[in-house]
C-alpha cells in the first residue's frame, strides 16, 4: 500500500510528549507548551519520534490482539524471535540465535542495567561526544565514571579520534565502551574498517563493547550499516549489542528493545540484573507489535525513509539558499540532523532563545550532547513536510533579527 506522509495528525490529547511537553534548559520540570495547534503553536522537532502512523499491518495487529479481550501474562513466542532473527538477517546481514536475546523494555533501562552489571562504582566507561546524552546519567547515575574519546570534526564530517582512542583504552579502570552506531546525534554510519580499528582497541584491552544500533535500519542510500557483532566471532564475543523497533516503526511508546549477547557468560550475568530489577519480558503489545513490524513492516519502512531523504534534500537546500550562517552535517543515517550554529556568534542560552522564543521551534540543544556540542543543535525531521517547511521559515526570520 501507498502512506501517505504528508497527513499531519494531530496528536493533541494523547500526552505525546514531543507535542504536549517541554523542559527548557536548565530546568528539571515538564510544562505543557501551547495547544497543539494554531498559526503560534510551539513546532516540535527535538525527541526521537516520528510524526507518521505507525505500519499499518503493526496497527492492525495490535487492534486485533485488543479485540481478543484478554490481556494477561504473556511471554515472547518462537515467532517473535523467528521475525527478529529474519530481519536482522535479510536486512543487516546478521544471523542470530533466538537465545542470545535479551527483552527489555527500551534501551536506555537496558544501558542502566548493563552499567551496573559490567562496571563497578569508580569504574569507567568510554563514549565518544558529542553523543546521545542518557550514555552519561546512564554511567553516572550507577556509580560509573565518563571517559571521553571525542570525536574530531574534519570539514563537515566526523571521524573517530583513534590515537586519542587507543591511549584512553591503557587506562586499568576503563571497563566497557558504549559506541553508537549509526551516531546520535552526528547521523554518522561508521564503516566497517572504522568498527574494526575501534574493536581491535577494545578487544587488546579486554574492554566489553555495547554497541547501541537503534538507528541500525534507518540508512540513505550509498551507505551500509554494519552490526558491530557480525564482524567476527572474536567482536561478537565480547560484544553487546542494543537494538529495538522503536525509531525504526515509530513505537517507542510501546517500550520494546532486544539486547542481543552472544556471549553466554556475559548474557547470564545480565540476565541475572534484570531478574534483580523485576524485569521479565515485554508487555503484550509491545510483543505484538514487535512481531508484526519485523514480519510486515518492511514496506512502510521503505516508503519512509524515500520520504526524510525528501525532507533532507529539502532542509539542505533551504539553508543553503536562505540561512547561509547555518551548516547542515550531512547525516549518513538516523532522521536527527545536527546543525552548525556557531556561524551566528550566540552563547547556548542566546541560541536556545532565538528558537523557543523567537522561533518557537523546540530543538535539542547540542550542549547537552557533551564536549564538541556547543554552538550545534539536533533537528528532527522525520515530519510532514509542511511542518518542516513552516520551521524553516521561522529559523530564516528569527536569523534575519539578529
Amino acid at each position: 500500500m501507498r502512506y501517505d506522509f504528508d497527513r499531519e495528525i494531530s496528536r493533541q490529547g494523547t500526552g505525546s510528549v514531543k507535542w504536549e511537553y517541554m523542559r527548557e534548559a536548565g530546568s528539571t520540570q515538564w510544562r505543557h507548551t501551547d495547544a497543539c495547534f494554531g498559526e503560534d503553536r510551539f513546532l516540535p522537532m527535538w525527541i526521537a519520534d516520528m510524526d507518521f502512523a505507525s505500519p499499518q499491518p503493526v496497527v492492525n495487529a495490535l487492534v486485533a490482539r485488543a479485540q481478543h479481550g484478554i490481556s494477561a501474562y504473556t511471554q515472547e513466542t518462537d515467532s517473535y524471535y523467528a521475525a527478529l532473527a529474519d530481519w536482522l538477517q535479510r536486512r543487516q546481514g546478521w544471523q542470530i540465535a533466538p537465545e542470545w536475546v535479551c527483552t527489555t523494555p527500551g534501551v536506555i533501562p537496558a544501558l542502566d542495567m548493563l552499567v551496573q552489571t559490567f562496571v563497578a562504582p569508580g569504574e569507567k566507561v568510554l563514549v565518544q561526544p558529542p553523543v546521545y546524552y542518557p550514555f552519561f546519567s546512564a554511567i553516572q547515575s550507577n556509580g560509573g565514571e565518563v571517559l571521553n574519546n571525542p570525536l574530531i570534526l574534519a570539514g563537515n564530517r566526523y571521524e573517530m579520534d583513534f590515537a586519542d582512542l587507543a591511549q584512553k583504552a591503557r587506562d586499568p579502570q576503563l571497563r566497557m565502551t558504549i559506541l553508537c552506531n549509526p551516531h546520535n546525534p552526528v547521523g554518522r554510519v561508521w564503516t566497517k574498517d572504522e568498527l574494526l580499528r575501534f574493536g581491535e582497541i577494545c578487544l587488546a584491552r579486554d574492554i566489553l563493547i555495547v554497541s547501541d544500533e537503534i538507528h541500525g535500519d534507518l540508512i540513505y542510500p550509498s551507505h551500509t550499516f554494519t552490526p558491530f557483532a557480525s564482524i567476527s566471532e572474536a567482536f561478537a564475543q565480547k560484544a553487546i549489542i542494543c537494538t529495538a523497533p522503536s525509531k525504526t516503526f515509530n513505537l517507542a511508546g510501546l517500550q520494546a528493545s532486544n539486547i542481543i549477547i552472544p556471549n553466554e557468560e556475559l548474557r547470564c550475568r545480565f540476565q541475572s540484573t534484570l531478574h534483580r530489577n523485576g524485569v521479565h519480558g515485554l508487555n503484550l503489545f509491545a510483543i505484538v507489535a514487535t512481531e508484526a513490524a519485523y514480519r510486515d513492516g518492511e514496506e512502510w519502512l521503505e516508503q519512509v525513509m524515500d520520504y526524510i531523504g525528501g525532507n533532507l534534500r529539502y532542509l539542505q537546500e533551504y539553508v543553503a539558499a536562505h540561512i547561509p550562517q547555518i551548516k547542515v552535517v550531512e547525516p549518513e543515517g538516523t532522521y536527527l540532523v545536527w546543525l552548525d550554529c556557531r556561524a551566528l556568534g550566540l552563547d547556548a542560552p542566546a541560541l536556545q532563545r532565538l528558537l523557543l522564543q523567537e522561533a518557537r521551534i523546540h530543538m535539542n540543544d547540542g550542549c547537552v550532547f557533551g564536549i564538541g556540542g556547543e554552538g550545534f543543535m539536533r533537528m528532527n525531521i522525520a515530519c510532514p513536510r509542511a511542518i518542516l517547511a513552516e520551521a524553516l521559515s521561522r529559523i530564516r526570520r528569527a536569523v534575519a533579527l539578529l
